[in-house]
């Protein structure tokens, strides 16, 4: 049979994982998918995701795209989904797997991906490991000021891992902003794409002038320096969600 080309539309609680890529001598959320399509298919399977999660960071939704010719996938895709979710551990869910045309690229095709930073207050055993708890929210709404000098499209390579292999640190943001519900906050930002490490040195970055008595404008001063060493801290992993990849076609 003819190998077609499917998308999985994935979440994960990424606590017990070190982020969705596979590598050397650590767990990882795609060599967990990886095992289970061999077992239910056994076919050596690639998996290509949207993008590449770090260490302990969620995902709420991120598309991969595989190729197979397996009988029950083609024939029964609901069953193949039972089948899949069934050998998958408890914090990895399959939400919905659909065929798509054989160029369909689930990193290239992407046009925008979002993402949630989530913060606390008060000790709450039920936030562990899913928000970063501080001792008070900063200033919400300096903060949203200093966030719109994010958007459009730039260089953020102030916000960047360094030495990371990407031909280019242009990105374009159309979304940055907070919200606070009582003692929780959360931050949300959409972009065409992110390079490593940028939401969480974006996020200590604003929380850093919420919190000090620095300007707004000091976001812009970060962003002309291309210096990761001016822009704020990397907050913890565990509050980073990725909520939503977006395609002309999905």
């Amino acid at each position: 049979m003819e190998k077609k080309r499917f998308f999985i539309e994935i979440a994960y609680d990424g606590s017990a994982y070190h982020g969705w890529q596979i590598q050397p001598n650590a767990i990882s959320v795609q060599e967990k998918l990886n095992h289970a399509l061999y077992t239910l298919t056994r076919e050596n399977i690639e998996t290509i995701g949207a993008g590449r999660t770090d260490t302990g960071v969620h995902a709420r939704q991120l598309y991969v795209h595989f190729d197979s010719a397996n009988a029950l996938l083609i024939n029964s895709i609901e069953k193949f989904k039972h089948s899949l979710n069934a050998l998958l551990p408890y914090d990895i869910a399959i939400k919905n797997i659909f065929e798509v045309s054989t160029d369909a690229h689930a990193r290239f095709d992407a046009t925008s991906r979002s993402y949630e930073y989530h913060i606390h207050i008060h000790k709450d055993p039920f936030l562990i490991n899913r928000s970063w708890q501080v001792r008070e929210l900063p200033d919400i709404e300096k903060m949203n000021e200093a966030a719109q000098q994010l958007l459009g499209t730039m260089d953020f390579s102030c916000f960047s891992k360094s030495n990371t292999q990407v031909h280019t640190n242009i990105c374009t943001i159309t979304e940055a902003k907070w919200r606070q519900f009582g003692e929780i906050a959360i931050f949300n930002i959409t972009a065409d794409r992110f390079l490593r490490n940028m939401v969480r040195a974006i996020v200590g970055t604003l929380m850093k002038i919420g919190s000090q008595d620095l300007p707004v404008s000091h976001v812009k001063d970060i962003l002309s320096s291309k210096n990761r060493s001016r822009a704020g801290i990397s907050v913890p992993a565990h509050g980073l969600y990725l909520t939503k990849v977006r395609y002309p076609y999905v």
